[in-house]
């Protein structure tokens, strides 16, 4: 799959995670409302920057009031180590809550890094309420996501639960849900069980 076949999939796949109104719908003026704009990948932080100094310089506070980034917090546990980090939950997408016109459109679409609104070719559609609510719950909610360094093969410790103290041979890992198998011996018998990347630490 080309880069631009995979760029227009991921767009056509975040087009349809966010509910949008329809235009109809949407027709009502002066209205404060929230937009989805897309960005160049790794922009998203650049182009929420950019965009605040530029409501700020062409005094668009009355019309632009918020702009966000999803994020939310992953914990990475390598050599034994902790380190957090932020990860965007909708990697090429900014939220701006704003009253659509021609001014803040152009101020908006003319930022840096912004190459359109999510939409029609011609008008940009608000995302619903609702689905902003939930994002957004999302973001500050701070739920982690824990990432480890960890191969089938290798041996780890369990620190916490029923088998603590045990070591194991890794036999799956399943990232998506920070969980892996592994095989322990348990009174000379070879033991599966599944743990929590929480509940181990490497060799």
């Amino acid at each position: 799959m080309s880069e631009k076949d995979e760029n227009m999939m991921n767009e056509e796949m975040m087009e349809e995670s966010f509910e949008t109104e329809s235009p109809k719908s949407s027709d009502k003026k002066n209205q404060k409302r929230w937009y989805i704009v897309h960005t160049y990948s790794g922009y998203e932080n650049k182009v929420k920057s950019n965009l605040e100094k530029r409501i700020e310089y062409m005094n668009m506070a009355d019309k632009i009031f918020r702009v966000e980034v999803p994020q939310k917090t992953i914990t990475q546990i390598k050599s034994g180590r902790k380190q957090e980090k932020e990860e965007k939950i909708f990697p090429g997408y900014v939220l701006v809550e704003m009253i659509m016109d021609e001014d803040s459109w152009y101020v908006v679409r003319h930022t840096a890094g912004v190459t359109k609104f999510v939409g029609s070719a011609k008008k940009p559609i608000p995302a619903k309420d609702s689905e902003i609510k939930k994002i957004i719950h999302r973001s500050t909610a701070q739920t982690q996501k824990i990432e480890m360094d960890v191969k089938v093969g290798e041996k780890v410790r369990i620190t916490s639960g029923p088998f603590a103290e045990f070591v194991g041979d890794i036999t799956e890992v399943y990232p998506d849900k920070a969980k892996l198998r592994a095989m322990v011996s348990i009174f000379g018998r070879e033991t599966p069980v599944e743990l929590e990347y929480k509940q181990i630490q490497k060799l």
